[in-house]
């Protein structure tokens, strides 16, 4: 069994593989395994997968018809043997160190899973972001935090991040909360380490940044506001309250549904009814607020 299974869909980025596995092979822990998952690319990101797997062994690929990263990373996760899971955008490198550090510091403390911080840089042509994945200054390194406490404290610091790509997550743990990405949308990894803190009494922080993310124009984060990414988060809190209806649950989706509809006033006037109708049966009217409200119906976009 290797240490650490480091699970990557691929989805059209033929461009940056390359980088993305050289800092896989630079890793100073070397016993991991890769499992790749093409997730129906139409350009040569299969090519260059198959180049990989076939002159290094670690490297496990999969194909499968266009299903969404939900599906790609479900089906690595089923063919997963770590000791830890990393997901990782295949977009984006790693630090050297990453994998080592990331799995002695998770040894010493017996995390459920570790955060840890990254850096971000733009492809050109890309929308900066107003946000930033540092936030391992609020915590300390070897103290065990319950999730639902941390949830709670990152909330009202504006710094909970949802992005798998920032855990290193023991397997085991996975397994017993029975654990896996809901197909079918975008934004899954809001739900995904949302279900993954609440359930958790050992979090620890890591205060190093790891990661590189890439923000390109045709990423997830680069591609114009729909109504997809309003359905696909009504989709997420929908998941939520069933899971569980709390007061942090609440909190949560006050700290997410408002800026979703702020931001959802640039769609198309033909598409709100729909999403807004949605979201009042739902009853998530409260969590919204009127302010937003109003900004969704009667802002123009780029006024």
């Amino acid at each position: 069994m290797p240490k650490v299974s480091v699970i990557m869909p691929v989805y059209n980025v033929a461009s940056y593989l390359d980088a993305a596995f050289i800092s896989l092979q630079q890793q100073t822990l070397t016993d991991y395994e890769v499992i790749v998952v093409n997730d129906g690319s139409t350009d040569n990101s299969q090519d260059i997968i198959s180049r990989y797997a076939q002159s290094d062994t670690r490297i496990i690929s999969f194909q499968q018809h266009n299903q969404g990263q939900s599906v790609a990373r479900n089906l690595a996760l089923e063919h997963a043997t770590g000791d830890y899971i990393y997901f990782m955008d295949s977009d984006d490198v790693i630090a050297p160190e990453t994998l080592q550090n990331c799995y002695d510091y998770a040894e010493k403390t017996q995390a459920d899973f570790v955060f840890f911080d990254g850096e971000i840089f733009y492809e050109d042509g890309a929308q900066p972001l107003p946000w930033n994945y540092k936030r391992s200054y609020l915590c300390e390194e070897y103290k065990a935090y319950d999730g639902e406490g941390l949830l709670n404290r990152m909330l009202d610091e504006v710094k909970h991040s949802c992005v798998v790509w920032l855990l290193f997550i023991r397997k085991r743990y996975l397994d017993d909360i029975n654990l896996s990405f809901y197909p079918g949308i975008i934004h899954e990894d809001e739900l995904f380490t949302t279900l993954l803190t609440l359930q958790s009494r050992k979090i620890f922080c890591l205060k190093q940044a790891l990661v590189n993310h890439r923000v390109r124009q045709t990423s997830t984060m680069g591609k114009r506001y729909s109504k997809r990414n309003i359905n696909c988060y009504l989709t997420v809190f929908d998941q939520l309250f069933k899971f569980q209806n709390t007061p942090l649950i609440r909190k949560f989706a006050r700290y997410t549904l408002g800026r979703v509809f702020y931001t959802g006033h640039i769609i198309p006037i033909t598409e709100k009814p729909s999403v807004f109708w949605r979201a009042l049966i739902s009853g998530y009217l409260p969590f919204i607020g009127w302010k937003n409200v109003m900004v969704f119906w009667l802002k123009r976009n780029g006024a």
